[in-house]
């Protein structure tokens, strides 16, 4: 692959300016940009169910709400980070800022958009903008990184990375109870409306702070290897999305993977042949790059999954509002701001083995005790679990940042942020479904058990509805208060038995992901050496 020599970020070589002017300015301006995403991620959740109010969606409508831009933004990730490579890093990150402010701002005049736009739904014109957005985020997050990757040199990178951990920790904490003042005080559209200040704030930061970073000389687009890795990328996040509701057996879901493993085939066997490929196989001679996307997809894997059922568990069991159930969250958030710049200085003194296997021993220690929450759990109890993730959590994902990015040869650092995202998306929608099943198996189980000897009166399908029922936390609203008294303690029992086998499995999965992190190593510290991909 051809491309200019990497030079030191104090001297740029031909074909590439360094980021220049103060690192950390360069933080926050990225920073500013990813904040948009991560606000988006967290408040759409809170926002869905009065979206279906006041549109009218239906439940398949709200999924794709979700799954339009899950998929836009998993397909993408990796070519958005070759096109910063190839074309400049700072303009594919303010063209992702603009593009993700004037999406957001589609979304919240879905309505008027359809007034005047032919054979257009509101609903649908929401989906489709939905979807847009993901892409224009798919744009903000690997330049973000790459940029960084240029603007800090290598004895120095974990300090950003754990900096931005805070940052992302800090949006985090917000965005659940931003998004439920606003949906609660204003409208749903407000909490999509809010990201054109702060794209607006982001763009100048980006024009006035941020220096072009391009590396490569080149810029032909291998577009084989952007048609084979999209067509994988959507055949495995498509049959993980699907899969709770076809059943992991079934001919759909199967053909699916059947078609990821082709394409993923075809996509390795083009990357060997490729001049110019979409992602150098290279990349993946160094072992550190390798492990360090593993681990990211595995402790997503059992983050996402299991915390995905605390929403249900705090508003469903307990019955607390949106802005409550975030009040609660808060712990985990908050203890992120502060775990995350630790964890980068604990990366730099004792280095990636000790650090990101002492976070995924403290990782699995709080999914164990949240395995023992009880259906009154108060909010100590939930707190201390949840502090502790954080501090566990945070030098994995500080870590294996550092380690995907800080390895990776500069010129290939937008492809590596482009990878390192990726990871997340996957491991998360895999553990989301995966734990989803084995949580649905559970509560299937143990559901006629709680209802006692009434089970064998009750038909196979209102059963069915019961158990739907219990995997998302209790009886839906409007449920007669006769029926909610006689199956309702049933209901929640079985739910809190499939939570707590979610959590026990996350608990396995954190322990023996710790094994793998004693085979990284950090990343490049001179920036002028030559990548070692050996």
């Amino acid at each position: 692959m051809a491309h200019a020599t990497v030079d030191a970020p104090s001297s740029p070589g031909p074909g590439r300016t360094g980021t220049g002017g103060n690192p950390w300015l360069v933080l926050l301006a990225v920073s500013l940009g990813v904040i948009m995403v991560m606000l988006d991620g967290t408040v759409v959740g809170i926002a869905n169910p009065v979206i279906q109010k006041d549109l009218g969606a239906s439940l398949s409508d709200l999924q794709w709400v979700t799954s339009g831009y899950l998929l836009a933004l998993a397909v993408f990730l990796i070519t958005a980070g070759k096109l910063g490579d190839l074309f400049g890093h700072k303009r594919v990150f303010l063209i992702g800022v603009v593009g993700f402010a004037l999406t957001s701002v589609g979304i919240g005049l879905s309505a008027e958009l359809a007034e005047v736009v032919p054979g257009v739904t509101p609903v649908g014109a929401l989906i489709g903008l939905r979807v847009l957005q993901g892409l224009f985020g798919a744009l903000l997050q690997p330049a973000a990184l790459a940029l960084l990757r240029g603007a800090f040199p290598g004895e120095r990178l974990h300090q950003a990375m754990g900096a931005w951990g805070a940052i992302i920790g800090l949006s985090s904490a917000a965005g659940p109870i931003i998004g439920g003042l606003l949906v609660e005080k204003v409208s749903w559209e407000s909490v999509f409306f809010i990201n054109a200040p702060v794209g607006i704030i982001a763009l100048l930061m980006g024009l006035f702070l941020i220096k072009e970073h391009r590396v490569q000389t080149m810029a032909r687009i291998d577009w084989g290897g952007v048609v084979l890795l999209s067509g994988a990328m959507f055949a495995l996040v498509w049959s993980i999305i699907k899969a709770p509701e076809w059943g992991w057996g079934d001919s759909r879901t199967v053909g699916f993977l059947a078609g990821f493993a082709v394409l993923i085939a075809a996509f390795i066997f083009w990357q060997s042949k490729a001049k110019q490929p979409l992602v150098p196989l290279s990349l993946f001679r160094n072992a550190s790059i390798s492990i360090g996307t593993l681990l990211m997809m595995m402790v997503t894997f059992a983050m996402f999954g299991a915390m995905f059922f605390l929403g249900f568990f705090f508003q469903g069991v307990h019955g607390l509002s949106p802005l409550d159930a975030g009040m609660r969250m808060l712990p985990m958030s908050a203890g992120m701001i502060v775990a995350s710049p630790l964890a980068g200085m604990l990366l730099g003194r004792l280095g990636p083995k000790i650090t990101m296997t002492a976070g995924l021993l403290i990782t699995s220690v709080s999914m164990f005790l949240m395995s023992q929450l009880t259906i009154d759990a108060s909010f100590l109890e939930t707190s201390i679990p949840f502090v502790l993730l954080a501090f566990g959590l945070s030098p994995v994902f500080v870590g294996a940042t550092e380690i995907i990015v800080g390895n990776a040869p500069l010129e290939l650092s937008g492809v590596a942020g482009g990878l390192q995202q990726s990871a997340m998306q996957v491991g998360g929608a895999l553990g989301t479904a995966i734990l989803g099943a084995v949580m649905a198996g559970e509560i299937s189980g143990k559901l006629p058990g709680y209802l006692g000897p009434a089970a064998q009166e009750i038909p196979p399908a209102q059963m069915t509805l019961l158990e739907k029922a219990a995997a998302f936390g209790g009886l839906p609203e409007g449920t007669p208060e006769q029926i909610r008294q006689l199956v309702g303690p049933a209901v929640n029992s079985a739910f809190m038995d499939g939570m707590h086998l979610a959590f026990l499995v996350s608990t396995a999965v954190a322990l023996l992901t710790a094994g793998l992190a004693l085979f990284v190593r950090s990343g490049r510290k001179s920036e002028g050496a030559p990548a070692h991909m050996g």
